[in-house]
């Protein structure tokens, strides 16, 4: 048996989490034993809590970590104890879709990430009464020290805010790889972002980045659209005004070139493709669940315009988080403004606050 840790465990769906001192097991080929310093809660951590993704129980959730390494287990060349990492997805790193630089499509991506087993069908986590099931997201960070696979580990210089960096590895990843890596907007272009929370606001962390001359936010949180203002957006708009597609249409000057779909309901998407230029190019990213569908107006995606699902903001962590990082030291990517810290005894406040919505990027810190 391996190290005892202090995890958030989660035993039964819709239940609140309990803190208690567990264990982890033996470290396997490509894995290493990451301290944690802190972990975002991303939305996708409400949704598996509520059992909308059938990880399973009792299980300790948690995807946006960063810390330190304290122990590697063989195999492992890329990282060594004592070095900063930041935390991503797990990849095999070997099929077609990882070979080519599109790791977050995986062909193992779902047994790698959501079965909260290894390949031998062992648990990453075990307490005095049976398993735990651990490796959600290649890490189960919710917790003091988490069992991770090497590929999603991302090494960062020591001099870095470390407790906050692991929103970058998710939901802040998602949104401006959807910008940056499948939109590829044109300097002067024009963005709508539907939804502002820690994915969209990626999304405009981006746009602003790359030079976008229009970036407009829709939410139903004054604070939100403030914020978003503040990060980089022209303007944001309540999602209740009157006659909303009229108006993006008319600010974009008849549509826009892109859009960012975070909220990924029927109407939201729609009002997404309708709210384009001809040609345009949409990209839906939220998850809500393992099945959510929506009727799309065939007409409006007529005259060029795209949809494209995206994962993980189709990145490779390994390149991009560096890539995020330098923006951000060069003052052009201020993710820390979405986050608000809180100590990991106040997990279920955390949780709370993110699922309402009163605060963008809880991060827990230890």
């Amino acid at each position: 048996m391996g190290d005892r840790v202090r995890a958030a465990v989660l035993a039964e769906y819709g239940g609140p989490t309990q803190i208690r001192e567990i264990r982890t097991t033996a470290l396997r080929e490509r894995e290493i034993l990451v301290r944690m310093a802190g972990v975002g809660i991303c939305h996708t951590d409400l949704t598996a809590a509520a059992g909308a993704i059938p990880f399973p129980l009792p299980a300790v959730l948690g995807h946006e970590g960063a810390g330190v390494v304290e122990w590697v287990g063989s195999g492992v060349d890329t990282v060594r104890a004592g070095d900063h990492v930041v935390l991503s997805f797990a990849s095999c790193r070997q099929c077609p879709n990882c070979t080519g630089g599109h790791p977050a499509y995986c062909a193992d991506f779902a047994a790698l990430n959501y079965s909260g087993r290894r390949r031998d069908g062992s648990t990453t986590l075990h307490s005095g009464s049976g398993e735990v099931h651990g490796g959600w997201f290649g890490q189960s960070s919710f917790a003091t020290h988490a069992v991770v696979d090497a590929a999603g580990a991302v090494k960062v210089a020591a001099d870095l805010p470390l407790p906050l960096l692991g929103p970058l590895g998710c939901g802040i990843q998602t949104g401006a790889g959807a910008l940056l890596r499948v939109l590829r907007p044109q300097p002067g272009s024009s963005v709508i972002v539907f939804g502002a929370g820690a994915v969209g606001l990626g999304s405009v962390l981006a746009a602003a980045a790359t030079g976008c001359a229009t970036i407009l936010v829709v939410d139903p949180l004054r604070a939100r659209r403030e914020l978003a203002v503040e990060l980089g957006a022209t303007a944001a708009l309540d999602s209740a005004t009157p006659g909303l597609g009229r108006e993006l249409r008319r600010l974009t000057g008849g549509g826009a070139d892109h859009s960012v779909d975070t909220v990924s309901s029927e109407e939201v998407l729609n009002l997404a493709v309708s709210t384009l230029r001809s040609p345009g190019s949409c990209v839906t990213l939220g998850l809500r669940g393992q099945r959510n569908p929506v009727v799309i107006d065939q007409s409006s995606l007529l005259m060029g315009r795209s949809v494209t699902g995206v994962i993980e903001g189709d990145v490779d962590p390994q390149t991009f988080i560096p890539e995020l990082i330098e923006l951000w030291r060069a003052g052009r990517f201020p993710f820390e403004e979405m986050i608000t810290t809180f100590p990991f005894e106040e997990i279920e406040a955390a949780l709370a606050a993110a699922s309402s919505g009163a605060v963008v990027k809880p991060v827990l810190t230890f």
